[in-house]
């Protein structure tokens, strides 16, 4: 073997500097606008962990839409393996996601008050994000886009996402397709349970000639888990570092948390479970 060396490049997690210029690593990820994005208004320790993560759930709600968006496309050109890859990336988007309350679960109530009041009235519920997402499930609320009267865009996107299917819609438009009846119509209603979808679900699970369609209904399922993971690690987290107080965009706090971990996506899929 020679003499030679080769040199690797070491990633950095500090910005290149000036623009155009650093690390290709830095100017690909935009480090110094990705770093530049925290401004603590306290000395709080704790303060930084809340927003790093309240930045890293965006970013993760973000991605969510990205992949539940591409299944909905896959759906719609009747490409199950498509929609059933992007369903799947989503779920481990849906775990991370779960897993990011570890960063804020431990802290004190002390802690979180030591910065809480200088925020406001702002809230995680005003999430527009994370309302899309909800949208995307099928559980619609017009009476939501009020929040955005000062963002024109932001309502006017949401309120296409009202409008437009879910995803839970365009997996029933798949099963209508495939000769099942589902008498479903989208609808910019919260979905309810229907034992008309429920006994369409159920023949796919019961008749072979439509058992092609129990991997959509699994993974549909897995998301739906996830959906309760997360709102039930969502209410514990809040449960221990602010206990029943209310929310400081003037929710009801622990009360709308219950309720919401309580309701079950994709319900159908979970009440065939009791006669299957």
């Amino acid at each position: 073997m020679g003499h030679d060396t080769v040199e690797t490049p070491s990633l950095s997690f500090v910005g290149g500097g000036e623009p155009g210029r650093g690390t290709p690593y830095a100017r690909y990820a935009r480090l110094d606008e990705l770093h530049g994005l925290q401004h603590p208004l306290s000395e709080a320790p704790a303060e930084m962990s809340f927003i790093v993560t309240t930045q890293v759930m965006e970013l993760l709600f973000g991605l969510l839409r990205h992949e539940w968006t591409l299944a909905q496309q896959a759906l719609r050109e009747d490409d199950l393996p498509a929609a059933l890859a992007a369903l799947r990336r989503g779920t481990h988007v849906q775990d991370v996601l779960t897993e990011s309350w570890d960063l804020l679960a431990t802290m004190t109530p002390q802690e979180f008050n030591s910065f809480r009041a200088l925020f406001g009235e702002a809230s995680g519920f005003q999430s527009s994000a994370f309302l899309h997402l909800e949208f995307l499930l099928g559980n619609k609320n017009a009476a939501l886009l009020n929040m955005y009267a000062d963002a024109p865009g932001t309502r006017d996107e949401l309120a296409a996402a009202l409008r437009a299917p879910s995803l839970y819609d365009d997996a029933l438009a798949v099963l209508a397709r495939r000769g099942l009846a589902v008498p479903h119509l989208p609808s910019e209603q919260r979905h309810h349970a229907s034992p008309e979808v429920e006994a369409a679900w159920r023949r796919v699970y019961a008749e072979p000639e439509f058992a092609g369609l129990q991997p959509l209904a699994e993974a549909l399922l897995d998301v739906a888990e996830r959906v309760t993971r997360w709102r039930q690690r969502h209410l514990n987290a809040v449960r221990r570092t602010m206990g029943a107080k209310p929310g400081s965009g003037g929710s009801s706090g622990l009360t709308w948390l219950r309720k919401s971990a309580d309701q079950d996506v994709f319900p159908e899929l979970w009440s065939i479970r009791d006669e299957m």
